[in-house]
């Protein structure tokens, strides 16, 4: 909310600067997000009269005017705005003048003619065109008669006033007032307000009931609702003190009775709404749940389509108004309203909340109306409202209030322990300390003893529910820098990771040494997506109650998908070569109400992983280069069961030739492959490969301790081996075979050539392999290698059907 300094203190005896008033608040109250003047870097803008306005000689818009700035001589000034005229009170930017955006105005020539400063616009002086009056628009802002030429337009117009911007929590929906403000700041300077209330004189014979009559079926959507009736009104522009007030805070002044519910929407929070008694459609004033599908034309002639959550104002149950949130098109107050009926209600805040998300109408109504509003100023803000629109549109008053429901304002008595709050806030408060506390709130207390003390929270305060509210009421407003500072009283314990902590970590670092970047995606996503990439599947993710938009309505199942989302935003802003993995959360149903959270660490790799240069060619990444990477990653774990690849063809998003099971014994824990091609078409990218493990799994898992080995002093011996097998055989298959039997020697084996095409048999592949034997303790010799090679033909030849080339 834009607080006004000026306007706290009308109601404040205040000796602090406002921005000491704001950093008091911020420590105290609610947070603040700026502190400024409308006037800041203004210079030299007077109050100027124009005595005489001729069209420029040589030019068909423009008019060399004469104006009185209090000097001895008027100014020649050249203007085009189109409503200026002589007689007319406008703002003057004197030669020297700085206004909006630091901009200097200098004497010259315009088209061959002096003007010796410039007739300003309010959009000319910094006012944005939010909140400039729609009526000067596109011309000069005119003062009101009375203005003198020469005074300073600055303090004229208000902008000399510094304003508070304040950031207000949810729970603090008492500080979206004047009032609310008011009653904060008197509690931490220790003032006493002199708030002022207007009483309403009711001077129309007729009675309110009379006119209009108000029946609220269901009371939980509307559990206060008034009105009352102003006849014989004059709509106009409003004074410029009520303008004033409107644009300080943010608001656009638009006639006298509107900007009347604005300014007590401002004073004391309550939202009001002005109708045009005669364009209703009836009086009998009731609300009620809309229709689905019901059609609604909005004060900014958009057509809403309701659903039944919605809430509507209605007159003879003709929908004029959403309520507390935006009224209806054929309502408003124009220039010739005679009669205005005025709303004051409460409404249910959560319908109210959905309602202005939902059709993107939030308003400072609906603000309010969201946090709560104050039940106890209703009929107040509704009097005062009926008054100031009587003596500003020269209206009269309809005795009495329509009342369609009401909830009584009811204060709240809360027990309280001195020795409980010394506790809980660290302090050696007296008693006396805190009664202090709930005099400068003014709260009404009852000392029950020594330590026991009853206090009266009054409805204003509807955030005050417990005892926990009032103790961090005391420790606000006894300050929260007096507090004293102590260390919790705790047993040592050595610090370091769980063992969970660090196995996540070494696998963020291992995937990180691969040279892939860490990514951070939605845990929310479409349910399409959700159901995409999963390691056991699920047929349907967790779904949101009430999503913020239609790309985030269900829990991830996978990271993958967020992942090609990400490497689809790379490959749009030409990053070809994207590289990423994400370890995180996902959430799989277990048929429960809360799902199952899961550590996952998943990968997508496009492009190339290295960059071309002198002596290395382009070379895409491929199936074998990620698959190489989980290997590794597997590797560095440490896992003791065994870790295979079975070709996969379930998941229908990834290329079912070129996908695998990842297997830790006979567990699955993931998978790697290439994304299909139609799926990839969709995402919008190119041949991207992707891999996903179930972390959960593998801390699970069984692990191989770290053991130093030493490095051998002793030589090594190879043999080499070609393989003519069938194209069912696998390499897998070769090398657990070749492991099997390859004796206590054999160090490694490598595949280092595939052939199958000409030449060779159909049906036949060619697989050539480098074996390596080593001794750890002593020199082999030729006939130890050549007996282990030996036993290794032989059972290639008899289990595999393989034939040494």
């Amino acid at each position: 909310m834009k607080v006004s300094y000026n306007w706290l203190k009308e109601y404040l005896d205040l000796d602090v600067a406002p921005r000491e008033l704001s950093e008091k608040i911020a420590r105290t109250s609610v947070d603040i997000n700026d502190v400024y003047s409308l006037g800041d870097g203004l210079k030299k803008i007077v109050v100027g009269e124009v005595t005489s306005c001729e069209p420029h000689p040589n030019s068909d818009h423009l008019n060399v005017c004469q104006v009185n700035v209090g000097e001895d001589k008027p100014l020649q000034i050249v203007c085009g705005a189109p409503n200026v005229a002589a007689g007319e009170k406008v703002i003057v930017a004197l030669n020297g003048a700085r206004i909006a955006d630091n901009q200097k105005i200098k004497r010259g020539k315009i088209r061959g003619v002096e003007s010796n400063g410039m007739l300003c616009a309010l959009q000319e002086i910094g006012f944005i065109d939010k909140i400039a009056p729609k009526e000067y628009s596109a011309g000069l802002y005119l003062l009101p008669d009375d203005a003198q030429p020469g005074e300073s337009a600055i303090s004229y117009l208000g902008l000399d006033d510094t304003i508070i911007d304040t950031d207000v929590t949810p729970n603090r929906g008492d500080m979206l007032s004047i009032y609310g403000n008011v009653n904060d700041i008197a509690a931490f300077y220790d003032l006493k307000p002199h708030f002022k209330e207007l009483a309403v004189k009711e001077n129309d014979d007729q009675s309110a009931a009379d006119l209009v009559t108000a029946s609220i079926k269901d009371q939980k959507i509307a559990p206060t609702y008034k009105l009352r009736v102003i006849k014989n009104v004059k709509v106009a522009d409003s004074p410029l003190w009520l303008q004033i007030r409107l644009w300080n805070s943010g608001i656009r002044p638009i006639n006298n009775v509107v900007d009347v519910t604005n300014y007590v929407l401002l004073k004391y929070g309550q939202p009001l709404h002005s109708y045009d008694y005669d364009r209703l459609p009836g009086h009998d004033f009731g609300v009620r749940h809309a229709e689905e599908g019901e059609k609604f034309v909005t004060l900014d002639d958009n057509e809403q389509t309701l659903k039944a959550q919605d809430i509507l104002v209605t007159a003879d149950d003709q929908p004029v108004a959403l309520a507390g949130t935006m009224g209806g098109q054929g309502t408003a107050v124009e220039d010739d309203t005679k009669t205005v009926a005025l709303e004051a209600a409460i409404f249910d805040p959560v319908m109210v909340r959905k309602q202005a998300r939902r059709l993107d109408l939030h308003s400072e109504s609906s603000m309010r109306f969201e946090r709560g509003i104050n039940p106890s100023t209703v009929e107040t803000a509704l009097n005062e409202a009926a008054e100031l629109i009587a003596e500003l549109a020269g209206g009269t008053v309809a005795k009495g209030i329509v009342t369609g429901s009401e909830k009584p304002a009811k204060d709240k008595d809360i027990n309280l322990s001195l020795s409980k709050v010394n506790h809980v806030l660290g302090t050696d408060l007296k008693m006396a300390d805190v009664t202090d506390v709930f005099d400068r709130l003014n709260f009404a207390y009852q000392v029950q003893s020594e330590d026991g003390i009853v206090v009266t929270a009054p409805a204003r305060r509807w955030d005050i529910e417990l005892s926990a509210d009032l103790y961090e009421e005391i420790a606000r407003i006894y300050g929260y820098d007096k507090l004293p500072a102590t260390l919790p009283v705790m047993t040592r314990n050595r610090g370091g990771l769980t063992a969970r902590q660090k196995f996540i970590r070494a696998s963020r670092h291992d995937f990180e040494g691969m040279g892939l970047n860490q990514a951070l995606s939605y845990s929310l996503t479409t349910v399409e997506k959700a159901k995409q990439f999963q390691i056991s599947p699920v047929d349907e993710p967790m779904k949101l109650d009430f999503p913020m938009s239609s790309d985030h309505v269900a829990t991830r199942m996978s990271i993958v998908s967020g992942l090609l989302i990400d490497v689809a935003y790379n490959i749009a802003h030409n990053v070809n070569n994207v590289a990423l993995y994400e370890e995180g959360r996902v959430f799989i149903p277990k048929g429960g109400e809360r799902p199952e959270e899961q550590e996952h660490i998943a990968g997508a790799v496009t492009g190339q992983l290295l960059a071309n240069n002198w002596h290395v060619a382009d070379h895409p990444v491929d199936f074998f280069q990620v698959k190489g990477m989980v290997e590794q990653y597997l590797k560095n774990m440490g896992l003791a069961d065994q870790v295979t690849y079975v070709a996969d063809q379930s998941r229908a998003e990834m290329h079912p030739g070129r996908t695998a099971n990842i297997m830790l014994g006979d567990q699955l824990v993931g998978f790697v492959g290439q994304v299909h091609p139609k799926t990839a078409q969709a995402y919008k990218i190119p041949e991207t490969y992707v891999f996903e493990l179930n972390i959960e799994s593998l801390l699970s898992a069984k692990k191989i301790g770290n053991e130093y080995t030493p490095v051998s002093k002793f030589p090594t011996i190879t043999r080499d081996i070609a393989l003519l097998v069938d194209t069912s055989v696998t390499n897998a298959d070769v090398v657990a075979l070749i492991k099997q039997r390859g004796g206590a020697f054999l160090k490694d084996v490598h595949l280092f050539d595939v052939y199958s095409g000409n030449h060779l048999p159909a049906g036949k592949k060619s697989l050539a392999y480098t074996l390596t034997y080593q001794d750890d303790h002593d020199t082999l010799k030729e006939d130890q290698v050549n007996a282990a090679f030996d036993k290794v033909t032989k059972y290639l030849t008899s289990q595999l059907g393989a034939e040494v080339r």
